[in-house]
């Protein structure tokens, strides 16, 4: 155990891969009350202890007791996806007058970096107390080839529980040839705690004035649209469930809400993302990013098949994910914000996810 007086991280066995590979399990705990364990394998956060408003910890991310869960049933669960999150239409990635091919694991497209992604490596690791606090840096060198990604990409994502009850996420990466990198965090969250009921009754706040329509494969169309007058405007607090079923295209298209929200950024660094309030609970997070876009995705395709903590059932719409990242199919859309990492180049993101009550 690594420790101050006031924060501690922890590091023990969490399982053993099929090929012999050991997995670790990191636990961050800071004063505030605040407990985060995260995994060696994809980086996964498999549990996130927050307060209530009457002081009580519960667990607010879905996800599994074991690896053999993550290894056998996990849609990404509390990863970190990449090396491309979200989708590239029918796997096709541009570069440098070349189309290069990649997997195909959402027909006809390719989904948060392919069969074997981020989510499914086995990261090096190394924790410690930093003076933002208790700390784990997750490394994943991706070879070139990989899923059909040209170059090798050298991955690092930290997270730090900090004493104003914050979960900072840190990323970076380097390449030693052109390539493309977008990374982001995959925790499935329910404020009431551990996936009890629905995440209907929420209330979510996204500081987004444009959105990304998709078609029917869920590619971003290349139009950006005005939220004013459409189930996509968050601009004000709104229950989730209030407008989720209405009879829209979009919705139809997404099987419920999983749309990218164009942040609104004036200035460089970290901006105001989303705000996510649990009435019956009074939990709140916050969520702040350096990235251009929030994926917002309601736990649509969630169906009762998965068994998670404590063997609850992950019914439809048991968790949501709010994902920090740039756009989907950024390769296929000039005028997208480019996703592009040359050599000599680094990619670096930075999203905070702040706990407190409402």
């Amino acid at each position: 155990m690594v420790s101050n007086a006031s924060s501690a991280v922890t590091r023990a066995p969490f399982g053993r891969m099929p090929d012999g590979r050991d997995v670790d399990v990191f636990t961050l705990t800071s004063a505030q009350g605040l407990e985060v364990r995260a995994i060696s394998y994809g980086a996964i956060v498999v549990s996130l202890h927050a307060p209530d408003r009457s002081g009580h910890l519960d667990d607010v991310v879905l996800g599994h007791d074991d690896l053999e869960g993550y290894l056998d049933a996990s849609p990404y669960f509390g990863a970190v996806v990449g090396r491309y999150a979200n989708r590239i239409a029918r796997g096709r990635l541009p570069l440098e007058g070349r189309v290069h091919q990649l997997a195909i694991n959402d027909p006809p497209n390719h989904l948060h970096g392919g069969l074997r992604g981020f989510d499914k490596a086995v990261w090096d690791a190394e924790e410690g107390v930093t003076p933002g606090g208790p700390a784990v840096t997750f490394r994943y060198a991706s070879r070139s080839g990989e899923e059909g990604y040209p170059g090798m990409l050298r991955a690092a994502v930290t997270y730090t529980l900090t004493e104003g009850n914050e979960l900072r996420v840190d990323y970076a990466a380097q390449a030693d040839g052109t390539t493309v990198v977008n990374l982001t965090q995959h925790s499935y969250f329910n404020l009431a705690g551990g996936g009890r009921g629905d995440i209907l009754g929420h209330e979510l706040t996204i500081e987004a004035d444009h959105y990304l329509p998709i078609d029917a494969t869920s590619i971003p169309t290349g139009v950006v649209a005005e939220v004013t007058g459409t189930p996509f405007d968050f601009r004000v607090p709104a229950a989730i469930g209030r407008r989720i079923e209405q009879a829209h295209e979009q919705l139809r298209n997404g099987d419920g809400y999983d749309h990218t929200f164009v942040l609104r950024r004036r200035e460089p660094g970290l901006v105001a993302a989303a705000r996510l309030d649990e009435p019956s609970s009074g939990r709140r997070l916050d969520v702040r990013t350096t990235e251009p876009g929030l994926q917002f995705y309601a736990g649509n395709r969630l169906d009762g098949r998965i068994r998670g903590k404590s063997g609850r059932v992950y019914g439809r719409r048991a968790g949501l994910s709010l994902e920090t990242q740039h756009f989907p199919d950024s390769p296929n859309h000039p005028d997208f914000p480019s996703t592009i990492l040359q050599p000599g180049q680094e990619y670096r993101s930075t999203t905070v996810f702040t706990f407190g009550v409402c």
